[in-house]
């Protein structure tokens, strides 16, 4: 057994790497990602956008190209728009203010759950069609014999970066950053050229543009024209998915936070801004046209290539669609690096199952890491990778995440009224922000519902069903749990004197007490255990694990908050036991996992107590459901069974809860 356990750990530190040490001091900042490389793994979704979002806009405005000088200006101000109003977002939250912190605080925390249900559903999209794009973008240049292996392709892409977030934020990130990089300087070289070599003709473009304006306002008149803009404005909505992915992950961003999110934001507003205005001109300088089996983008950089030495046309051609195709590999990197963030916050706020907040012991939320892989992987499978199918899908969910967080921070700025400050110009910035959100999600719903965006409104409702009959059972169970703190009450706060203390002794049997705060349910074990067992243990022991989750996590002050709330629990046992009569003392540690810091901690408490028996404390219900054997954990269980195979007796303490009876 422990040889294949040492096989098992030798596996695991080759795939995702050893554990992380938590009294490292410096650990906070050796996670943390600084601006650059937040650029890289949150903004790789909405620069990825380039490689469809335009094309869409432009191919909506039909023979009146001559537009997309309008439709490219909209979308870049539209852009910069909701990238500086995000910016008051990270100002205002500046430990983390998504979509759903941001509409639970300001709004409701209702409201908040349905922006992160939407979010959640958004994000594995986000992986799914990243990955199916990439996959088709790759094949679409290999030999039709290829053709075969693409779904497959899509599976591994999605295994694989599941595997690279396993291991950790930043060696995620660090893998991805040459496939970025090297995105960004062709197309800065491809973009530069194209708008370069045309500088000199500015003049006669303006007249073509104005002469194809005045054709085209005979013909349609300013309405149709004005429509036209806005249909193809609409089309390319999918620019815009990635910009909220900032202000969700600063927890993972370096001190300080504020300013290298509002950096990141920056970098990725204007690489975005940039790319996507770019390309739409390139598309009208070159009369770039639809070719079948191409791409937009393919058919301009042939194009703008065309007159280049050809080994050098041709590489550059080949290795700038490269770049596209495996950044939109890269862009799935959002989803994993926010999505099991906003599952964690939900968590916390117990929307979903408390152990979505846990860390693994490479201080990464391996469940949300695994659900949003595993949900990814089965979305691709049903879908068979079919782009076509899941763009359907995509873009509305964040659209009702956008709105509902411009809509807070416009209600946070009209309260601020009456308290001087810069109120008037966030409320003009977040209501105009509000307003072009809001226009795009009402157009995308009514593009895209009957052609299957129904489907994506139906799943983010059940979610959000199913979110809230977790609540509700989770909030009952916390008025039955905080029934049993009346204990903590009828104690009080004994000071025993010192002087009386028992002396120790370690040949004594010796209760060993599992606890995890001083509250009414390690209290209950505590009197169990000298009712049922009297005299019999001399000593007692105290045994608590401070879980290091995601709230934890968030700065390195929480971590220390949490080491001396443990000591106050560990201080008010002892004073208690030795106020009975008792010898105690206390054992405490912090990990990611507490079955492994307790079986750490039990051969030292072993080797000091030889005749020690281990006690845990069960909450028993007073009806067994699925739910209550989804949601809670069973901890004390995996413990005994552990526990046994070095030798120690352990028992568990069943606490019953009742269910409350309602007022009359």
């Amino acid at each position: 057994m422990d040889q294949r356990a040492s096989v098992g750990k030798r596996v695991k530190n080759a795939l995702i790497g050893e554990s992380l040490n938590l009294g490292d001091t410096s650990i906070f900042h050796h996670l943390s990602l600084m601006a650059f490389f937040a650029w890289v793994g949150l903004g790789a979704d909405g620069l990825s956008s380039s490689c469809y979002g335009p094309e869409e806009a432009f191919l909506a405005l039909g023979e009146h190209t001559f537009l997309a000088v309008f439709v490219a200006l909209g979308t870049a101000v539209t852009i910069l728009i909701i990238s500086a109003s995000y910016s008051q977002i990270i100002e205002l939250f500046p430990s983390g203010g998504g979509g759903y912190l941001v509409a639970s605080r300001l709004l409701s925390p209702r409201v908040g759950m349905v922006s992160g249900c939407a979010l959640l559903i958004d994000y594995v999209l986000t992986i799914t069609i990243s990955i199916a794009s990439g996959a088709d973008a790759v094949f679409s240049s290999l030999p039709a014999t290829f053709a075969p292996y693409k779904l497959e392709t899509a599976v591994a892409g999605v295994l694989l970066l599941t595997l690279l977030n396993l291991r950790g934020v930043k060696e995620s990130v660090t893998v991805l950053v040459p496939i970025f990089m090297t995105f960004v300087v062709t197309h800065v070289i491809a973009l530069g050229y194209a708008l370069g070599t045309h500088a000199a003709q500015g003049p006669e473009l303006v007249a073509h543009i104005a002469q194809d304006a005045s054709a085209a306002h005979t013909q349609l008149g300013y309405m149709g024209m004005f429509l036209l803009i806005l249909r193809a404005y609409t089309m390319g909505a999918g620019t815009y998915t990635g910009i909220e992915a900032v202000s969700n992950g600063l927890p993972i961003l370096r001190e300080p936070k504020v300013r290298t999110g509002k950096r990141t934001m920056a970098y990725m507003a204007v690489s975005l801004a940039v790319t996507v205005t770019g390309l739409m001109l390139a598309y009208l300088l070159f009369d770039v046209r639809h070719q079948e089996g191409k791409t937009l983008n393919a058919v301009l950089f042939e194009a703008l290539t065309v007159s280049w030495p050809a080994p050098l046309g041709t590489g550059f051609v080949w290795v700038t669609l490269a770049s596209e195709a495996l950044l939109l590999f890269v862009a799935a990197q959002a989803g994993f690096l926010d999505g099991p963030r906003v599952l964690a916050n939900m968590s916390l706020d117990r929307w979903f199952p408390t152990r979505f907040s846990m860390l693994s012991d490479r201080l990464v939320s391996q469940n949300g890491i695994l659900l949003m892989g595993g949900s990814a992987l089965a979305l691709m499978l049903i879908s068979r990778g079919s782009v076509d199918f899941l763009i359907v899908l995509y873009s509305i969910n964040v659209f009702i995440t956008f709105v509902l967080s411009q809509m807070g921070m416009v209600r946070h700025w009209w309260q601020e009224r009456h308290g001087g400050g810069r109120w008037f110009k966030g409320l003009m910035l977040n209501g105009l922000g509000l307003g072009l959100t809001a226009f795009i999600l009402a157009s995308v719903v009514v593009v895209k519902f009957f052609e299957g965006g129904w489907l994506t409104i139906l799943i983010t409702a059940a979610l959000a069903a199913l979110a809230l009959k977790i609540k509700r059972h989770y909030d009952e169970t916390w008025e039955q749990i905080r029934a049993l703190d009346t204990l903590v009450e009828s104690v009080g706060s004994p000071t025993p004197d010192p002087a009386a203390a028992p002396a120790e002794d370690t040949d004594a049997k010796t209760a060993v007490i599992l606890v995890n705060g001083y509250n009414g349910l390690g209290l209950h074990t505590l009197t169990n255990v000298l009712r049922l067992h009297g005299e019999e243990f001399k000593n007692y022991v105290f045994l608590q694990v401070g879980v290091v989750d995601v709230q934890v996590m968030r700065d390195h002050a929480e971590l220390d908050r949490l080491k001396q709330t443990i000591r106050s629990s560990m201080d008010k046992y002892i004073a208690l036991t030795l106020s009975r009569g008792f010898h105690a003392e206390a054992h405490w540690a912090v990990g990611t996992d507490v079955v492994h810091e307790i079986l750490e901690l039990a051969p030292v408490i072993k080797e000091r107590f030889p005749r020690c028996v281990f006690f845990g404390g069960q909450l028993v219900f007073e009806k067994e459901t699925l739910l209550t054997r989804m949601l809670h954990n069973y901890v004390v269980f995996s413990l005994q069974r552990q526990i046994y195979k070095v030798g120690i007796p352990f028992m568990i303490m069943p606490i019953a809860l009742r269910e409350a009876i309602p007022a009359e």
